[in-house]
Formats: C-alpha cells, structure tokens, sequence
C-alpha cells in the first residue's frame, strides 16, 4: 500500500493552562488552597497578599471579588462581634554486652520555664507533653534497680504499642535478645512486673484481661464489689462483653444491684492506657460559607476569612508596563497571577452559587433538624445552575457550611431516597436520624431489634428493609440490640 497524505476534520476538547488552573483550584479545600497560594507566592513576584483589603473590597485590585449579599452589607454595618471560637541519660555499663541494647534510660528531657520575672511574656504556647516512652522511663529513672534490669525493663517499654500494650510474647522478646547475654525467662518476667507498676495503670498487659486487672489491683481494698470486678475480668469478660446477664449471675451468686455496680466499676477502667500519651493529630475545619435567615429566607454568604487577599504587585506591574516587551518571563508571570486571581474568585463564586443552591433545597433540614432532610442528588443542582455533575462533584467535597445546626460537609445535605407508602421518596440521612432517636428513646433492658426498628419504620410509611436498618444503624456507630441490653 503507497503511503498517501490525507486532511481530516475532527474536534476534540483540550484543557488550556488556564482551565486546568482552575479545575485544579475549585477541588482544593480551604487549608490546601492556602498552601497552593504559597507556592505561587514564592514563585512569582508579580503576585502578594493584600494585606490591607477590608472585606475583601478594593477598588485598587485588578479584578472586583464576587458582590456582598444583602445579609453582608447588613453585618459590614453592624458592631463587630467577638472573634469566633477560636532525659537526661543515666550511664550504661561500659563493655557489657547488654549495654548495646540500652533504650537510653533516664527521665524525659527536662523542661524550664521560660522567664523568671514577674513582668515575663505569658503567651498562651501548646504544651509540650511527653510520650508514652518518655514518661515510663522518667519513672524507671526513679527505681532502684540493677543496671541489667533496668536496660530489660527499657527493652520491654520499646515493645509498646500506641494503646500500652506487649503485642509480642515475652517468649518471642526471649528469642530477639542474644543468647550470650543470657538472659532467662524469670528475668523477663521480673522485668516486666516492674514495667506494670509504672504509671499509666494497666501499662505493659498483654491483654485486655490482664489491662483491665492491672487497674483493679491498684484500687483500695475497700473499693465496694471490686472483688466481683476481678471475677468478672478473669473468669467471664466475654460474657460481660455479649450482654449475657443471666449467665453472669448464675456464676457470680449475685442479684442485680451487685452485678450493676461491678459492671460500672470495669467500665470505668481505661482499656487503653497509653492513648493519653499518644499525640493527637487535630484537624480544624474552615467553614466556607455560613447560612442565616434574613426576613424569613435562608441566605448563604461566603465566609471571607477563608477568602485569600491576593493582587497583583503594582510597581513590577508599572516596570513591565513601561518596558513593554523586555522580559517574556515576566510577562508570563504576570499572566499567571491575572489567572490566579480570577480562578480564586471564580471558585468562591461557584462554591457560593451552589451553596445557595443547596440551603433553598434543604430548607427544612435547617428549620427542623435531620429527620426533615429531603433526597438530593448532584445531577439535580448540577441542571438547576447549568453545571457539569462533576464540577458539583469538585464543590462540594472538602467544603463546609456553618449553620445554626453546626458546622457540615456540602456532602453531607446529598443522600438517597427511600421509598414511601405515599409514593414519595425520603432521604436516607432522615433515615438514620430517626433510628437514631428510636434507639435512644428505647427501653435498655429490652433494646428495639433491627426488625422491630424496620416495623417502627414502616408504620410511619418508611418502606425499609432490615437489612438497610442494619447498615444505617453501623454507619450511625450503634450497636446490635443485643450489645445495647442493660441491667
């Protein structure tokens, strides 16, 4: 076959810088638009912060922000209101062989105070709080004990999990050490009580059992029905776990009061005493927008805070402009902060529209809770604002609405439907709100089944099958009836 040159005329769609841009900008949540800002800050000198916006107005800026609703330019002049809720190391033994192995024991790092004046800056700074680790060897620092038995002991708290538990045991601990250190089994038996004598209570268990135990040990003798509390512990937890009441009493010769009152004293316990050590990782949520009634309308104004305050640099600005053609690259930067700019209000706008959107959709979720959620989809709000479903998609995730009901995911007002008897539809978040109120109003010794939850559900025309009540009430983090029973 003779090659052959040949025109054809086809489309296709290609997404510009500028598209990809904002694609890119309008899935971003509120802290990663912040740092994607940054970067483009330290890249290009032709764009800053505007420090000195009020209210996100500047008539100074190349391009005007999204205008004030009504509710806004009421606030703006209104009184401000108040800003929103906002080891040292003790020595090992030279030339030992165990000494290699040393977990470094002594206290934790010390900590001084800062400032020792009167007239010292007292700025509220976040604590410094010790780990698990550091705190059990600040106290092994304390014992009197052998250098070889305080490096087993140190050995031992490296075993710990996050929760305080030995998840290895000590036989396996046995077989890691080498053998011309000649370390036995009592050792680290010896070892190890020392471990559990330490503070947090419960520390160093190899199960929850022997957790729970720990803890009970340490109580005053004269602690009423304790003695019941260690017979459950040992002898009957998986019983105490499954509800099964009639077989704990049988076992312990006890009536009801007695078997009450052990109960609470274990469910007092702390079944994982290293999660106070453990560092927190707290993630805060930045409303985007904040709902209001104004004049019996519930209106969606954009939160201006989480807006960022950009424009372009005025004297780099002035500098290209004067020597028009000088530098390409310039040029292209100053492009690309024009772009930015107008994507960042662009994606605000879009998020507003939408939210607005959404709150006249769900007007009776904010008048009368979650048992009045009506079904929502994206394709309905994607038709309403002539949007594509997966810009809605993009909007909706990671951005959050502050109503007079708390703080919630754009996410969160979208859900199924489920049919009604009336041949309606209801949403499946007033679902789960419903069987959230019919189990909190439910008898504790006699806990309403996922069948009767279903019964319940359909008398008030809610056709759903236990098997959906059985998922909704998982999601809600409520137990079967049978886990719920109480004396």
């Amino acid at each position: 076959m003779k090659p052959s040159l040949q025109l054809r005329l086809s489309q296709h769609l290609t997404l510009t810088p500028q598209l990809q841009l904002s694609i890119r900008l309008l899935q971003l949540s509120t802290q990663e638009l912040d740092q994607e800002i940054e970067g483009f800050l330290r890249d290009n000198p032709l764009l800053e912060r505007d420090e000195a916006m009020s209210d996100m107005t500047d008539s100074t800026a190349p391009a005007p922000l999204p205008p004030r609703t009504e509710y806004e330019q009421e606030q703006a002049a209104a009184p401000a209101s108040d800003a929103s809720s906002g080891a040292t190391d003790t020595d090992a033994p030279e030339g030992d062989l165990l000494s290699e192995l040393s977990y470094g024991s002594g206290s934790a790092s010390a900590r001084e105070n800062g400032g020792d004046g009167d007239d010292g800056d007292y700025s509220q700074v976040a604590c410094d709080l010790p780990t698990l680790r550091e705190h059990l060897l600040s106290q092994l620092a304390l014992l009197k004990l052998s250098d070889r038995d305080r490096t087993l002991v140190g050995l031992l708290i490296d075993t710990l999990n996050d929760d305080g538990y030995i998840t290895q045991s000590l036989d396996d601990v046995l077989e890691m050490l080498p053998a011309e250190l000649n370390v036995d089994a009592e050792e680290l038996t010896i070892a190890l009580r020392h471990l559990q004598h330490l503070e947090p209570a419960g520390v160093g268990a190899r199960s929850l059992a022997e957790c729970l135990l720990l803890q009970l040990q340490v109580l005053p003798s004269a602690t009423p029905y304790c003695d019941k509390a260690v017979e459950v512990v040992t002898n009957h937890l998986d019983a105490l776990a499954s509800r099964d009441f009639v077989k704990l009493k049988r076992a312990l010769r006890c009536d009801d009061a007695a078997l009450r009152s052990a109960q609470k004293l274990i469910t007092g316990l702390n079944p994982k005493p290293g999660r106070d050590y453990a560092a927190d990782d707290v993630r805060y949520v930045v409303p985007d927008v904040t709902v209001n009634k104004i004049k019996g309308l519930w209106v969606a104004s954009l939160n201006r805070d989480a807006m960022p305050k950009l424009r372009v640099n005025r004297m780099y600005a002035e500098i290209l402009g004067r020597s028009r053609g000088s530098s390409q690259q310039l040029s292209g930067q100053l492009q690309e902060a024009k772009w930015l700019i107008k994507n960042v209000q662009q994606r605000f706008d879009t998020i507003l529209r939408v939210s607005q959107a959404i709150v006249d959709r769900q007007r009776n979720f904010l008048e009368h809770g979650a048992v009045a959620m009506r079904p929502l989809v994206l394709r309905e709000i994607a038709e309403t604002l002539e949007l594509h479903e997966s810009t809605v998609s993009r909007v909706t995730t990671n951005k959050y609405m502050r109503t007079p009901r708390g703080i919630y995911e754009l996410k969160y007002f979208f859900g199924s439907h489920v049919g009604t008897d009336a041949g309606g539809a209801a949403s499946s978040t007033a679902i789960r709100a419903l069987i959230k109120q019919l189990v909190s109003a439910e008898n504790s010794r006699k806990p309403l089944s996922d069948s009767q939850i279903s019964k319940i559900l359909g008398q008030q025309g809610m056709v759903v099958a236990r098997r959906t009540v059985a998922k909704y009430r998982e999601s809600l983090q409520i137990l079967p009836g049978n886990l719920r029973k109480t004396l």
